[in-house]
């Protein structure tokens, strides 16, 4: 009997079956001839560079690649990180804790931090002092223009000057009189995210707020704060909801928003601390991923394996040894042919490694689970359950093990049975438990390991025998 590993069950408190989606383990669309899909471990994350020496640095808030250097705010400082993860203070642009804003254009990169707007031209880093120019929530670069946002009006700067801007060219996203949270360019389109609307805007020109509104574009959904959207897929994606709904993901398209979603991530959604909620989106190696980051983990789908499977593909990340955990990544940014990140609980820059699953050399641990095994309420005799997979890739610890336990209820659950999975080399590993018991009604399988042992999980093998009643 072969059993499913993309997704398993649990029940909760309010007799609720629950989506459990794998942790630290990516579901990966691949006829292996075994099974048509397999789980491959999550990168690890290693040290790259660290700019806490410089004063005023802290935890990363955001970078950008302009001209092939790797642009960074650290803490309250702008920092360039070299190739080698050498790093230079640039100057200070404040902060409020929360994450920036950041673009480019021909000749210099936009900081939007502390609610101002800062340049640096490669020289210097100048702060924009006109104060027709307001706070700034949010900014862009479209069209030869920056484009801010205070929450309530478009600001844009002067062409000819963009440390210049003029009060007669405001413009504003007015269709529902909720906030301007975000704004984003796409295609060539600027657009507004508010909290229950997105508008879109393009360049016609003119003296006055060169943008105007595109009618049928507009989408009567926005996203739940600043951050809470990234472009993905040349679209926007987003956490929000329209007025008088609950949070759900959704991704923009012609003028509507697709939810894409699960019931289990709209509960999640609903239960989480969403005080640091940040959203952005990574293409790596034939995946889609767009992370939806919250302070007890992050939630991540592939629109790639969900367009191959026909169905919505969710995973988690988790740092730590715990079963759940802030993931330290954020703010990825493609740079020296390797993807570097910040750390949520230092100074320091990581580079995301799939040769490593620890992070920042601490160990990660990893589990999936099954769906109910089932026979009529007439039960079942497990033999035993063998896990069909990759072995033999790079381990740490002398003695690196898995485990697996049941539940017969979806809340608690038996004492976890650990085997070995070999060393480094063992690729004909063979993974089994033995005499794993009998159940009347339904069980659930969960499996576990740790970033000691890497491997990739491709089926789960049960023999078993009915039990007739």
């Amino acid at each position: 009997m072969q059993i499913p590993i993309l997704s398993g069950v649990y029940t909760d408190q309010s007799s609720d079956v629950r989506t459990a989606y794998p942790r630290n383990l990516i579901p990966v669309p691949q006829n292996s001839g075994v099974s048509t899909t397999y789980l491959r471990p999550a990168d690890g994350i290693k040290e790259f560079a660290d700019p806490s020496s410089i004063p005023n640095s802290g935890i990363d808030r955001g970078g950008i690649n302009w001209n092939g250097t790797c642009y960074r705010v650290s803490g309250g400082n702008l920092v360039s990180i070299s190739s080698t993860g050498g790093v230079t203070n640039l100057g200070t642009v404040g902060t409020d804790g929360k994450n920036i804003a950041i673009d480019y254009s021909f000749d210099r990169i936009a900081i939007a931090s502390n609610g101002n707007l800062f340049y640096w031209d490669g020289v210097s880093l100048t702060q924009v002092t006109d104060p027709d120019l307001g706070t700034v929530v949010h900014m862009i670069f479209i069209d030869g223009y920056y484009m801010t946002t205070d929450g309530e009006s478009l600001v844009v700067t002067d062409l000819a000057d963009p440390t210049m801007v003029n009060p007669l060219k405001y413009g504003s996203s007015e269709v529902d009189p909720d906030p301007v949270v975000q704004l984003m360019r796409i295609k060539n389109e600027a657009y507004a995210i508010n909290r229950y609307t997105i508008e879109v805007f393009s360049n016609i020109g003119g003296d006055l707020f060169p943008f105007q509104r595109i009618d049928g574009a507009q989408i009567s959904k926005g996203a739940y704060a600043t951050n809470a959207a990234s472009e993905f897929m040349d679209t926007v994606a987003f956490v929000g909801s329209g007025r008088n709904e609950s949070l759900a993901v959704y991704i923009a398209s012609g003028g509507q928003a697709v939810q894409i979603s699960t019931r289990e991530i709209d509960i999640t959604l609903q239960e989480a601390d969403l005080t640091n909620l940040i959203v952005e989106s990574r293409n790596n190696k034939g995946h889609e991923f767009l992370y939806i980051h919250l302070a007890d983990r992050t939630l991540v789908y592939d629109a790639n394996a969900s367009k191959a499977l026909s169905t919505n593909i969710w995973f988690t990340l988790t740092s730590g040894l715990a079963e759940t955990g802030e993931y330290r990544a954020r703010n990825f940014v493609y740079c020296y042919d390797k993807w570097l990140v910040g750390d949520t609980q230092s100074a320091k820059i990581g580079e995301i490694s799939d040769r490593v699953g620890s992070h920042f050399t601490d160990k990660v641990s990893w589990d999936f689970s099954t769906v109910m095994m089932y026979n009529s309420s007439n039960g079942l005799i497990v033999h035993d359950l063998e896990m069909v997979a990759l072995t033999g890739l790079p381990v740490l610890g002398d003695t690196p093990r898995i485990a697996t336990r049941y539940s017969q209820d979806g809340q608690t659950w038996s004492q976890k049975k650990y085997i070995s999975v070999g060393s480094q080399g063992s690729y004909n590993k063979r993974l089994k438990w033995l005499q794993q018991g009998s159940f009347r009604q339904w069980r659930i399988q969960q499996f576990s390991g740790d970033s000691d042992a890497m491997l990739s999980p491709m089926s789960i093998e049960a023999r078993i025998e009915p039990l007739n009643f």
